[in-house]
């Protein structure tokens, strides 16, 4: 009889265990790994769009800030998880196409340990200064000032080898403007010491700047883009500015570890395309900087692996290194 009753308590177990499992997905909260400090445009974006998922889908998903290791550690956290579609995550074109080029040793593949979900947005970076340490009001009066610093200007960014870090190392390139580095582990402290005068320049995404240049406490000089940000309209790219073919634009992409069952990863990809379709969505990011584009997964795994290419003979261009 023992035998008997443990058997229908296993049988029961097991009965439930298959219930939950046959529950559409969503049956549990999704955790969401955003692999930078809260703050900055990855926490901004990313939130925007898992807020309305929760709404869509009727179960929470909850932010995870894992910073560290120019954004590795977030990432790998999204890698090694279970691949059940209650673990996904914020990849970047620093933790997807560059630090694969500058970390002598990866955690993870960006090319072979994700499945790619969807694309959330491209912003450009906003070549910003401290208004008071710095007196340029153009690209071109800035290289000369910088020339003639008896200081070299502190350039801030997000982290080594981050769009924002190679922005400014490819602003170097071009131009021969001295500018120390000073990387942090995020764009909100990066950018409050920019305002602080406590570094010079930064070339950050535009979401964690705009306010701050709207508000006078930054100026900037230039955009990074090809083409102009309509939310800046008066402010040249560095194109523009003399800097033939000058083009960096960061981005922002879901993933979930590979072997995430495809119909879960196909619904997520329906659910996000549908929500960057709505205005209220459209209009948030566009205060941002957000260029919206709709992908499938298999466009995403395209793009991403035509920006590692072209990140990577950028690095080697620019030298960039971990030491």
């Amino acid at each position: 009889m023992k035998y008997i009753g443990a058997l229908s308590a296993l049988l029961l177990a097991c009965s439930a265990s298959a219930a939950i499992a046959q529950q559409p997905y969503p049956n549990k909260p999704v955790r969401v790994i955003v692999p930078y400090a809260p703050g900055g445009s990855s926490s901004i974006f990313t939130r925007a769009v898992t807020d309305k998922l929760a709404e869509r889908l009727g179960q929470s998903f909850v932010i995870d800030n894992r910073g560290g290791a120019g954004g590795n550690i977030g990432v790998d956290v999204i890698a090694k998880a279970p691949p059940d579609g209650y673990t996904i995550g914020l990849g970047v074109i620093a933790t997807q196409a560059i630090n694969p080029h500058i970390y002598p040793r990866m955690p993870y593949n960006p090319l072979t340990d994700f499945e790619p979900i969807a694309y959330l947005a491209g912003t450009p970076n906003v070549m910003a200064v401290n208004p008071t340490t710095v007196k340029a009001k153009t690209v071109a009066e800035f290289i000369v000032e910088a020339k003639a610093s008896k200081r070299q200007f502190a350039m801030a960014s997000s982290g080594v080898g981050t769009s924002i870090h190679l922005a400014g190392e490819m602003f170097k390139l071009a131009t021969g403007a001295p500018m120390t580095h000073v990387p942090y582990r995020g764009s909100a402290q990066a950018i409050t010491d920019l305002v602080a005068g406590q570094v010079d320049i930064d070339f950050d995404n535009f979401p964690s700047c705009i306010e701050q240049v709207k508000a006078g406490n930054l100026r900037a000089l230039a955009v990074t883009s090809a083409t102009r940000a309509p939310q800046l309209p008066d402010v040249p790219t560095l194109q523009e500015s003399g800097l033939a073919g000058f083009d960096v634009t960061g981005w922002f992409a879901l993933f979930a570890p590979k072997g995430t069952p495809r119909d879960i990863v196909m619904k997520l990809n329906t659910e996000i395309n549908q929500i960057l379709q709505t205005k209220e969505v459209q209009d948030q990011f566009a205060v941002f900087g957000g260029d919206i584009r709709l992908m499938t997964p298999e466009q995403l795994g395209a793009f991403v692996k035509t920006e590692h290419e072209k990140w990577g003979r950028v690095v080697k261009e620019a030298g960039v290194k971990i030491e």
